[in-house]
C-alpha cells in the first residue's frame, strides 16, 4: 500500500506541579485552553477538545505520524508553561507535573471522551483529581506505584 493512514486518538492528562491551583480564572483557564489547540494544531496533532480546571488539563487529540506520544506531550508542557508564565507575575512559578497519562481512545467513543472533558468543572466538585486519574488507570489496566504517580 503506498499511503500510510492512521487515526490514532488520545485522551491526554497531566496536572500542576504539586497540584497548585495555578489554573484559577475562568478566563486563564480559557486562555490555556486555546493556546494549547495552537499549539497542537502546529504540531500536526488537532485537538478535538482540551479542557483545564484549575489544577490539571484534559486533552482529546489525534495524534500525528510524525510525532511519539512522549515528544507530543513534551511540547505541549513546555510551550504552555513559557506562555503561562508570560501572562501574571503570579505565575512565574507555574510547572506541569513530570508525568502524564496518555490512554487511547475509539472513534465510538469520541462524543462520551468529549463530554467528560466539557464537564470537568461539575465533575471535580465530587472527585479529587487524585482519584479521577486513579480510575483512569485502573479502567484501561494500566498498573502504578503511588509512590511515583504524584509530583
Amino acid at each position: 500500500m503506498p499511503q500510510s493512514l492512521a487515526n490514532v486518538l488520545l485522551h491526554i492528562i497531566f496536572s500542576t506541579k504539586h497540584r497548585v491551583p495555578y489554573l484559577k480564572t475562568k478566563e486563564l483557564r480559557e486562555a490555556m485552553n486555546a493556546y494549547m489547540v495552537g499549539t497542537l494544531r502546529n504540531l500536526e496533532c488537532p485537538s478535538l477538545i482540551v479542557g483545564t480546571v484549575d489544577d490539571h488539563l484534559h486533552c482529546l487529540c489525534q495524534l500525528s505520524r510524525k510525532i511519539s506520544i512522549a515528544k507530543l506531550i513534551e511540547e505541549m508542557k513546555t510551550d504552555s508553561s513559557a506562555w503561562v508564565k508570560k501572562q501574571d507575575a503570579e505565575l512565574c512559578d507555574f510547572y506541569w507535573q513530570a508525568g502524564y497519562g496518555a490512554f487511547s481512545v475509539s472513534q465510538s467513543n469520541v462524543s462520551q471522551v468529549k463530554a467528560y472533558i466539557a464537564n470537568q468543572e461539575e465533575h471535580h466538585r465530587k472527585v479529587s483529581f487524585q482519584d479521577e486519574f486513579r480510575e483512569f488507570l485502573r479502567r484501561h489496566g494500566v498498573e502504578w506505584d503511588e509512590r511515583y504517580v504524584w509530583d
